[in-house]
């Protein structure tokens, strides 16, 4: 939706079971719990590096052995505490940000250590941070100094360029090297509206935002400038391009073609052209109502008996008044959302926040009728019989067909499983009800599901998700994830403290690179073995706040690519996220499923790092959408194996690491509920497609997308909804509050069960047996993460693989017999 190739990539926030269509649904990438088998695995064996420390003796020294043995010792005694860590401080400095009112002796002695220890080699990046000094004024400015060099390059290339000269090096080119100019600063100045807490910065990234997608539809129906392009493409064959040029003349070409340029110029392109810009102002608009969403609900402390005061404090609520009084507010945030709706012992409560959380989007109800609407018809007009067949036209599935095969044959194989896991689910309420006095009538609902799946995974297997979540503090498990890449990846992480982001910012103000303070930067290298080259910079934003993006994604703030003189621009990425903050009296613990958030995300991010292609366009996660998912996919597999497990876990008081035989109950529930949440993410993604594939354009007109989304949930889920308590089948719109549909994932939803086949075909094939297996690591950073989309997916999945994608780990993951 936007004129540059890469949309935020959103992952997931917990498991969505079937009842997880009535919570906050980021794509769960690995959400599933898919089927593994779990071996011991050699514990991290992690280098620590040298400390080499000069001191100059004093002569005198040298007729004093036992002062200089003592000295020796002791400078031995620190080198060894110093040490402990891989990261040295690059990763302990995180407790300054994650600070919590405790004794300073509870942190372990690598916790305490400062990032300025960093070897010199990793403190002179040869890129400055980019800045964080906006205004309004200067938004509105920049956005039309970009917009106005973009043309000025277009007109040139279109005034100067013959059809029978025209070649990739005088048409693409400059066209090219523009985007990479453009897109350095672009990605900035529309990221604002996602973060900031200045109103005024925000309306005016939006505004950016709007203006550069306005331009970008104006950009993309020039006849001229495609009219040079498809003269270079039709001069290929005579031009010596490398496989990424290649790729892109092509990519360009077809940009075109899909823009209406193949319509003849008169109504009906000037119709797609009002379409395309009446959609960006919509699909801006939506999202703008959904990051500034406050909807909450009223509730008495009796009605939220069971949710743990460490996961919702209810003294720290707001205090209603007038026909409120007594009761405490809830917000939809996903910090009170998962506890309650996990916790809350009355059933009751569950069910009224299940309604009003599917409802907390209501404004978006008609925005998203009338971009349905809007998307059949720009198909049509180019001749296509749905949204839904241009959009996957361009990816790996191809059709809609191929992906309704994949979806409805998943669907069909899961049902018996998804209906027995029900069950299993029914018989832990039969007994809570009995043991409750209360009347069991054997109905299931949807906001049943996860209160009694936390309830079989207590009583079945023994794991208590508040219990293991003590072990993981976000600072250490952090640190530990970090650790984890160094080893597999071959790169360095260095945390820049203040007085490094003073250094290195270009007003010498170390608040002017961050957009927020509770932000932390880290400068990212290659590791000595490889050659200590500069990365990128890796930004962490880890907690909520009024106005900030809701849901947890990596953002590309400036993407990387070689300039035209021949040099490295070095990318910058952003984690956002909205894990709990730390309380006076405690850290941010993370869940077990927020620890494989987190290792998602910065799965994305080190996609973006790992680039190595010349173009912006092609650059990291510039992949097709139903590939995108697969490397972070791949990398949530760390997260349930033992091994790993133990090295990410620290208690925040004790500093003792997970025990085993915890370790292991957790493990084993991998695979609980994995039908459930299978079929959870299938009534997604064919709600996805169900909207963009109508029949004709007078269904999609008549189409009732709340209805739609109720009904698949109510026929997939195997769980009861209001509908069979008398509401009907319009009693909530779920789908209005999912931004995915209006983000770039519209018709795009199955990507994340069908890039699953390729992540678990890669681990199983790669990692499994050894996930720390640095030599396969580095192999695959080289040959699937540095290309980015800069050749067609397939291909370097092949040349990884060594053979064609297969399959046969995403169906044994799931419990069921390979199709293959």
């Amino acid at each position: 939706m936007t004129p540059h190739p890469i949309a935020p990539r959103i992952a997931p926030s917990c498991r969505i079971y079937s009842n997880a269509l009535s919570t906050p649904l980021t794509p769960r990438n690995g959400s599933i719990d898919l089927v593994s088998e779990h071996k011991p695995l050699l514990q991290l064996n992690i280098p620590s590096p040298s400390i080499i420390f000069i001191s100059k003796l004093d002569k005198r020294a040298s007729r004093r052995p036992l002062l200089l043995l003592l000295l020796s010792l002791f400078i031995l005694l620190v080198a060894v505490t110093l040490a402990s860590s891989r990261a040295f401080s690059r990763l302990g400095s995180l407790v300054n940000h994650f600070r919590f009112q405790a004794p300073r002796t509870i942190l372990s002695r690598r916790q305490l250590v400062t990032s300025t220890m960093a070897p010199d080699k990793y403190r002179n990046p040869p890129q400055a941070p980019p800045l964080f000094t906006a205004t309004p004024e200067s938004i509105a400015a920049d956005t039309k100094k970009l917009c106005d060099a973009t043309k000025n390059v277009l007109d040139s290339v279109t005034a100067n360029v013959t059809a029978d000269k025209a070649s990739f090096a005088n048409v693409l080119e400059p066209i090219l090297i523009d985007e990479n100019l453009a897109a350095t600063q672009r990605r900035i100045l529309t990221f604002y509206h996602h973060v900031s807490t200045n109103k005024e910065l925000r309306d005016a990234s939006t505004e950016a935002e709007s203006a550069f997608n306005d331009f970008g539809i104006e950009c993309n129906m020039r006849e001229d400038v495609f009219n040079a392009v498809d003269a270079a493409y039709a001069n290929r064959a005579s031009q010596d391009l490398t496989k990424e040029q290649a790729h892109v003349l092509e990519k360009e070409r077809q940009k075109y073609i899909r823009n209406g340029l193949r319509l003849p110029a008169g109504p009906k392109r000037d119709r797609f052209k009002e379409i395309q810009k009446r959609l960006s102002e919509l699909e801006i608009k939506a999202q703008k109502n959904l990051n500034e969403e406050k909807g909450a609900i009223w509730f008495t402390p009796e009605e939220l008996k069971g949710v743990p005061s460490d996961d919702i404090d209810i003294d720290s609520l707001e205090k209603g008044t007038g026909e409120n009084e007594g009761k405490v507010k809830l917000s939809f945030k996903y910090n009170h959302y998962f506890p309650l709706i996990k916790y809350a012992i009355d059933a009751d409560t569950r069910r009224k926040y299940t309604i009003a959380e599917s409802n907390k989007a209501n404004v978006n109800v008609p925005i998203f009728q009338e971009i349905i609407t809007l998307r059949d018809e720009a198909a049509r007009l180019l001749g296509y019989d749905n949204h839904a067949a241009l959009r996957i036209e361009e990816k790996m599935a191809k059709t809609p067909a191929a992906v309704r095969t994949f979806l409805d044959d998943l669907r069909n194989r899961l049902t018996e499983g998804g209906a027995k896991e029900i069950n299993a689910l029914k018989e832990y309420k039969k007994k809570d009800y009995e043991e409750r006095g209360l009347s069991f009538d054997d109905s299931f609902y949807m906001w049943d599901t996860s209160f009694y799946s936390r309830i079989q995974k207590e009583k079945e297997y023994s794991v208590d998700e508040a219990a293991i979540s003590q072990y993981f503090p976000v600072e250490s498990t952090f640190a530990g994830m970090l650790k984890i890449f160094e080893e597999i990846f071959g790169f360095v992480f260095v945390e820049l403290k203040p007085e490094e982001r003073a250094r290195l910012s270009p007003t010498g103000k170390a608040e002017d690179i961050v957009w927020h303070e509770d932000v932390l930067i880290y400068s990212v290298w290659d590791d000595e073995a490889s050659g200590s080259s500069f990365n990128g910079y890796l930004y962490l934003d880890l907690h909520p706040r009024d106005n900030k993006y809701g849901h947890n994604a990596n953002f590309n703030l400036e993407p990387g690519y070689v300039t035209e003189d021949g040099k490295k621009h070095y990318p910058v990425t952003a984690l956002v996220c909205n894990f709990s903050k730390p309380t006076p009296k405690k850290p941010s613990l993370l869940k077990h499923h927020e620890v494989v958030t987190l290792f998602h995300e910065l799965g994305h991010g080190i996609h973006d790092l790992a680039g190595r292609t010349r173009y912006s366009y092609f650059h990291g996660t510039s992949t097709v959408l139903d590939f995108v998912e697969a490397p972070s996919q791949m990398l949530e597999n760390w997260c349930w194996t033992p091994s790993v497990l133990k090295s990410l876990s620290k208690h925040w008081e004790t500093q003792e690491q997970i025990p085993d035989e915890l370790i292991e109950k957790l493990v084993s529930t991998k695979r609980l509920n994995s039908a459930i949440g299978a079929l959870g993410q299938l009534v997604i993604g064919l709600f996805d497609m169900t909207v963009h594939t109508p029949e004709s354009h007078e269904d999609v007109k008549k189409l009732n997308a709340g209805r739609v989304w109720n009904t698949l949930r109510h026929e997939i889920s195997g769980t009861k909804g209001p509908e069979d308590l008398g509401e009907g089948l319009e009693w909530g719109n779920r789908h209005a509050g999912i931004g995915h549909f209006i983000g770039g994932y519209d018709a795009g939803y199955y990507g994340y069960l069908y890039s699953e086949v390729f992540s678990l075909d890669m681990f199983h094939s790669f990692f499994a047996k050894n996930p720390m297996d640095g030599k396969e690591g580095r192999r695959y950073r080289h040959t699937v993460l540095e290309r980015g989309g800069s050749i067609p997916e397939l291909e370097f999945l092949r040349e990884f693989l060594g053979r064609e994608p297969s399959s046969e780990a995403f169906y044994k993951e799931l419990g069921l017999a390979s199709t293959a």
